[in-house]
């Protein structure tokens, strides 16, 4: 007798899975025509405040008809070009996130440089907390902040011409000995660009310390 209720009740548990699955995906579309909506009204808000203040300005200045019409159709030009451009920045925007992580095995949050639309200028300095990337003046990708925090340090050229980093305290120069004794030579030359990042490094933080 088991075996006999057995069938039915698989069958009927498929049914119900198909049949939420279905509801899920027409809730799902609803979901989707419902943003559409909300961004049309914004849309077409935005063009209604547009004409608005196109006609009001206009009548405030004493600008003919003509001009006013000029001003306002550059100005819905320039509307519908950013309406229509949004949907294929932010596909690009997903395409590049996409791409990324799989190149180079990160996720989705890792930052990538340009991609997530906010721009935060460095000229002034400043700490990167997390992995971004950055394109290179040679056409490839760096990377940085993936072992930990790192400084973005802006560049001060000297009065002899040289590039090099600007130091606050007072303007006596502070020279620098650093003795390396190693029996290998060899072995030293292989770790010179080791040493002169720990170097490099060191005198940062004594002039931090200043």
């Amino acid at each position: 007798m088991a075996d006999d209720f057995d069938v039915p009740t698989s069958a009927y548990d498929r049914t119900m899975a198909s049949e939420r699955g279905g509801y899920d995906r027409e809730r799902e579309k609803i979901r989707q025509i419902e943003r559409d909506l909300r961004e049309l009204n914004r849309t077409a808000a935005l063009f209604s405040r547009t004409i608005a203040g196109a006609f009001a300005q206009g009548i405030a200045s004493g600008r003919g008809f003509d001009e006013i019409l000029k001003g306002l159709y550059l100005r819905l030009s320039d509307l519908a070009l950013r309406a229509a451009i949004k949907p294929v920045e932010s596909a690009l925007t997903s395409g590049l996130t996409r791409i990324f992580g799989g190149l180079f095995g990160v996720s989705g949050g890792t930052q990538v440089a340009a991609a997530s639309g906010a721009v935060k200028p460095f000229a002034a300095g400043g700490v990167i907390g997390t992995p971004t990337y950055f394109p290179l003046s040679s056409g490839g990708l760096g990377l940085a902040g993936e072992a930990g925090p790192e400084a973005i340090l802006p560049l001060t050229r000297t009065a002899s011409g040289r590039l090099g980093v600007a130091a606050a305290g007072g303007a006596t120069p502070a020279n620098i000995i650093v003795n390396i004794a190693t029996p290998d030579a060899d072995s030293f030359r292989r770790s010179e660009v080791y040493v002169t990042g720990q170097i490099a490094r060191a005198v940062a933080r004594g002039q931090r310390g200043l």
